[in-house]
């Protein structure tokens, strides 16, 4: 079942592909990532997902903890948590592949009473074999790529079978307390929202506390334990990541891409990439250039 599922899901990525190596399917939610190279390592606030590696390998690192895996088992995010992933396994003749879906809290909500409680891993990240069920529903689905009446009919009601299986699986409990209401996954990803969409704007901690209903201490405590970082923190990485976008996707300046992101200094905003990317932003947009560069020939 793995094998077909792998079939059909390189079959729609090589046909649909954008340059940055995903190609979005017809499901909400649901994309397909093919790199053609084993890559550098990039840094990203992930929303809550599962990544179904089809092909080929990765190594994800968040705070002190690091895992890797390959074909045949997925990686579940639970939690808004920054992450530095690379490809380590990827070529032109065996291109990485992997099947992302973001998790849809409102069909989890709909299911917590469907889906018994159990007593399974808590962390915000863990790697499982996919099971036969999340596989089989994940095959099902991907048959209607091509087939947009037929999608049209049952694409919902198997994304939300997906979402019923990966509730079952080991995974279930964490996944869970992103659909519970008034829990305190629920109430930080409220705040969660607010940041990500408003990021490039001064925020400040007393509003987020107040959106996610808790007391600042109370807000400060929840948000590091779920995220792994503070609030502040958790800005300044989104401001990072879409400025490192915005040079090496669009080809913005340095200085006007971090004026776009909010920063008043460009001195700050060069020492503050350094330390995240490990390389200040002009020499990452050098060495990135020249990597395309030597790839297009």
């Amino acid at each position: 079942m793995r094998d077909i599922l792998f079939e059909l899901c390189r079959r729609y990525a090589d046909a649909h592909v954008d340059r940055s190596g995903v190609a979005v399917t017809p499901v909400p939610g649901l994309t397909i990532i093919r790199a053609l190279h084993h890559g550098e390592l990039q840094a990203a606030i992930n929303r809550p997902l599962i990544a179904m590696l089809l092909q080929g390998r990765k190594r994800v690192t968040t705070g002190s903890e690091s895992f890797e895996y390959g074909p045949g088992e997925a990686m579940v995010i639970a939690a808004d948590v920054p992450t530095i992933s690379q490809i380590t396994q990827a070529s032109l003749r065996h291109p990485y592949y992997s099947l992302v879906l973001e998790l849809d809290t409102a069909i989890l909500r709909e299911l917590q009473d469907v889906v018994p409680a159990d007593q399974g891993k808590t962390s915000s990240i863990s790697i499982e074999p996919m099971s036969v069920e999340v596989t089989d529903a994940a095959y099902r689905l991907a048959r209607l790529f091509e087939q947009p009446e037929a999608m049209a009919i049952l694409g919902d009601g198997l994304r939300r079978e997906l979402h019923y299986w990966l509730l079952c699986s080991v995974h279930g409990r964490a996944i869970r307390a992103l659909g519970a209401m008034d829990s305190h996954s629920e109430r930080i990803s409220r705040a969660v929202a607010i940041l990500r969409k408003d990021f490039m704007h001064p925020i400040s901690v007393e509003a987020l506390a107040g959106v996610a209903g808790m007391s600042v201490s109370v807000f400060h405590q929840h948000f590091r334990a779920i995220t792994t970082i503070s609030p502040l923190q958790f800005q300044k990485q989104l401001r990072l990541i879409h400025a490192r976008r915005l040079m090496l996707a669009d080809g913005t300046g340095i200085s006007q891409a971090a004026y776009t992101v909010g920063y008043a200094s460009v001195s700050q905003f060069t020492r503050e990439y350094a330390r995240m990317f490990g390389t200040p932003p002009g020499r990452d947009k050098r060495m990135t250039t020249r990597t395309q560069y030597s790839e297009s020939e």
